[in-house]
Formats: C-alpha cells, structure tokens, sequence
C-alpha cells in the first residue's frame, strides 16, 4: 500500500509540474474535454401527469404560468406528443446557481404562486424530475425561422469519459445533420447534474411529418451516415420524444 501511495504522489507531483510550465494552461492539463467558460446553465424538467388530469394541468399552467415566469427566464415549454404520454418538458435559463437559489426562494415566499398554482398543480403530478445542463461550448440556442412546428429532443447516453473521448465524434454527427440542411438545431445541451455522459439535441421541424421526410433524406447522405458511425461507436443508449410547444412558450 506504501509504494502504491508514493507511485500515486509522483504521478500527481509529474502532472502538477507539466501543468505549472504551461502557465494559465494549468487546468486544461487535466481537464476531461471542454471546460465551461460562463456560468449560464439550463434546467430541464419534465413532470409526469396523472393521465386522467392531463388536460387540467395544461389549462392551470396556461393560467398561471406568468406567476412563475416574473421570477426567472423560461426558454420553453412543450408537451410530449411521442415517446412519453401524459408528460410536459420545460427549460429554464439561470445565470448562476446563487441566482437560482434566489428564485426558489423568493418563490417559496410568493403566496399567489403557492395558492393559485402550486397547491393546485402539485396533487395532478406522478412525479418530477429535473437535470442541470449547459450548452456545449460549440453550440448557441439559435431559435427556428418560425413558429408553429414541432420539436425532437434527442437524448444521447454517451460511454463515460466525457467529450474528450466522444466530443468530436458527436460534433460531427450533430453538425453534419444540421449543415445538410435536415432540421434545424435549436441547441445542444451537456449534463452537469442527473445522468452524467448525457448530451441532449434539441431540433426543430415544420410538423411531424417533415421530420419523417427529413429522418429519410438523411438516412441516404453519406456524409451524415460516416459521421453516425464514427458516433455511435461512443453511444450507450439514446432516446427521443417529439414535442408541442404549449401557447405559452418563448420557443414556438
């Protein structure tokens, strides 16, 4: 165990050392991939609902939603259509985690919040998850040409490791999708908190069928298959859910 101990402080004393000659380089040294440069993270929630008050939910939240959006920036809000019944998935934009914990606390204190929606909404729920995610450094939300359509999120389980092990080869599918002209990329989203290796692509389209149409012109661009396979090499498990914007989303 003693020479393991002193093998393992040599190596961090070699590491360190190359950091340190490399001057502000310090960190990336040891860094995994990417490092993230600004503090703005994106929260991902998606609540269940009790099937038989579906409709309900939907018609408090549209209500009431302006209660909670007086706190902080809501960048969308969607019902799922397909790949999970009776579930609403929405995106909330913070500046910093302080910034955030300032929020629910200013919620907790707001009674119209708590007695017009939350003492309401709460008892239709099954269940609520959330995740803390940030745009990947080669990503921006970039907003459809216009409203009315349809959007996919496409959740990508990646092997551990992180983007300096699949990074490029993911870049690689997304962007070549995007620049053939298949869909339009809103934004691609890393996890921070909840499934870690998860990378999310949120895609837009005119309607559901123009996604189908799409999905069968890109399965014949070579360019889009080479850039798959080299991809799903680093590909656990994926899913998809294809989602309606509700009235009161920024994103339509």
């Amino acid at each position: 165990m003693f020479t393991v101990r002193n093998s393992f402080r040599r190596s961090s004393r070699l590491i360190e050392n190359i950091c340190l000659k490399n001057g502000d380089m310090a960190l990336d040294c040891i860094s995994t991939g990417p490092q993230q440069q600004q503090g703005t993270f994106y929260e991902f929630r998606t609540y269940r609902i009790l099937p038989e008050k579906n409709a309900a939910f939907l018609k408090l939240t549209n209500e009431k939603i302006h209660l909670r959006t007086a706190h902080s920036e809501l960048l969308g809000y969607w019902s799922v259509e397909y790949g999970g019944l009776n579930q609403v998935f929405h995106i909330w934009k913070y500046d910093s985690y302080a910034q955030r914990a300032g929020v629910r606390a200013s919620l907790a204190q707001d009674t119209k919040w708590i007695e017009e929606y939350i003492s309401k909404a709460m008892p239709m729920l099954m269940s609520q998850d959330n995740e803390v995610t940030y745009l990947v450094p080669w990503s921006k939300v970039d907003r459809p040409p216009k409203e009315g359509g349809v959007y996919e999120l496409a959740s990508f389980q990646m092997r551990p490791g992180g983007p300096a092990v699949w990074g490029e080869a993911f870049q690689a599918a997304v962007s070549t999708h995007a620049a053939g002209g298949h869909a339009h990329l809103v934004g691609v989203f890393h996890s921070e908190f909840g499934r870690l290796n998860k990378v999310n692509a949120l895609w837009w389209y005119e309607s559901p069928d123009q996604r189908a149409a799409v999905r069968h012109k890109a399965h014949g661009d070579a360019r889009v298959v080479a850039a798959v396979r080299e991809s799903v090499t680093y590909l656990e498990s994926q899913t998809s859910k294809l989602m309606f914007p509700c009235p009161y989303s920024p994103l339509k």
